[in-house]
């Protein structure tokens, strides 16, 4: 079921979420983002958001099958950090 975004306003670490998500061309692993500070709920908020998108993809190491947690940005949040806007598209 997709639920369309809601409209959220962007403080100064949502919005540093956003731009990091922004220069990664496949997104960034929910470790990559607690490593540079993040919160799991700041990154749950801009997933409902609709400003982010939460996938897991299995990776093979080894002998061994683990599943790795990305985080890309949506157009919404490219938009959101383009625009400077205090509020989501």
């Amino acid at each position: 079921m997709v639920v369309p975004p809601r409209k959220c306003r962007l403080n100064s670490t949502q919005r540093r979420a956003l731009e990091l998500l922004a220069k990664a061309p496949h997104g960034a692993t929910e470790q990559r983002m607690l490593a540079h500070g993040f919160t799991r709920r700041m990154v749950t908020w801009v997933v409902r958001c609709g400003l982010a998108l939460r996938y897991r993809m299995p990776l093979r190491v080894g002998d061994r099958t683990i599943e790795v947690i990305y985080v890309m940005i949506t157009d919404a949040g490219r938009s959101a950090v383009e625009d400077r806007a205090p509020e989501a598209q």
